[in-house]
């Protein structure tokens, strides 16, 4: 077996040059959005003034789930400005929300496509598998190759890096919803866009909302390993303080990287199991309201009330009156 080797490595050079030479337009486009992009967020969240950002983002935290969480929110935001880490800080938050965003708007589609078909499922299952094994610093080689060192490169590879669980779990959301609900729509004469709308989205977005909170930690973790390619942020200041093996300028950047990670965090679980968060000021207003009369969806959103009043109530008798 002396000599036998298969070039694998060599071969995908190969096609990485063949991409940059042919598809350098694409290229540039796709830089400029994402500059754009990542830098506009992160200028309004460093031009807006430090008190307002904490106060809006203590108000989503009691909105979504409860005023603990908001008071949470307002002493680790005020850590982050005492450690001196508040521009940082928004700079990785902006490239998290960016490369969230994006991944979630490919991965949800994505999800619900393996969902429904068999074929796209075969194919899609070992490409996840694949992405979710290689090891996150390998997506940096060719996002430098194609962007050259910068927020750029770190934003591509981040979202790359955090696609297969909202892909995954969006798909296992899907295929999770009772068959007998959806049957019942396809009874009441609903089409495969109305099932998908009323039935399967609705029902499956806990586990759907389960795959974006992943989607956003993954891309967090990803953040901070892109400091290694230039893109500013928190993830900088770990790379730099490991170079000059800072320990006091680590662990503030990755106290801060915690805090955010934390907030991140409750603030998308809580979108996902909204009906248990009853001291959210959603919940709140909903009580204060009471319980109003229940508005049509349409025949998927019919159906799938029969199908609940069937499980609930399955040997419930007709009511009859006496002459």
């Amino acid at each position: 077996m002396d000599g036998f080797r298969i070039p694998v490595g060599t071969w995908v050079d190969a096609g990485v040059d063949w991409l940059r030479d042919n598809l350098s337009g694409l290229f540039d486009v796709i830089a400029v959005v994402v500059r754009f992009l990542v830098g506009g967020l992160s200028d309004v969240l460093l031009a807006a003034p430090i008190i307002v950002v904490i106060v809006v983002a203590a108000l989503l935290a009691w909105l979504v789930r409860s005023w603990k969480l908001a008071i949470g929110t307002v002493v680790g935001f005020a850590l982050i400005l005492a450690m001196g880490q508040w521009v940082t800080a928004m700079q990785t938050l902006a490239l998290v929300v960016v490369a969230a965003a994006v991944a979630v708007a490919i991965s949800v589609p994505l999800g619900i496509w393996s969902a429904r078909n068999p074929a796209v499922r075969a194919v899609m299952k070992p490409v996840l598998d694949f992405m979710q094994t290689m090891p996150a610093f390998v997506y940096l080689i060719p996002a430098i190759t194609f962007f050259s060192i910068g927020v750029v490169p770190g934003v591509v590879a981040t979202v790359i890096f955090a696609l297969p669980p909202g892909v995954r779990l969006t798909e296992l959301g899907i295929r999770g919803v009772d068959a007998e609900t959806v049957e019942a729509g396809h009874a009441f004469g609903a089409t495969p866009g109305q099932i998908l709308r009323g039935i399967q989205l609705p029902l499956a977005m806990p586990t759907i909302m389960a795959g974006v909170n992943q989607v956003i930690m993954l891309a967090l973790s990803m953040a901070v390993v892109a400091g290694m390619v230039g893109a500013d942020g928190l993830g900088k200041e770990v790379v730099q303080s490991i170079s000059t093996v800072n320990l006091p300028k680590g662990v503030e950047a990755g106290l801060s990287v915690v805090i955010l990670a934390v907030y991140l965090d409750r603030l998308t679980a809580a979108l996902g199991t909204r009906a248990a968060n009853t001291s959210s000021l959603l919940a709140v207003l909903g009580r204060r309201r009471g319980p109003g009369a229940p508005a049509s969806g349409g025949p998927a959103a019919d159906a799938a009330g029969e199908a609940e009043r069937q499980v609930a109530s399955p040997r419930r008798a007709p009511i009859t009156t006496g002459a």
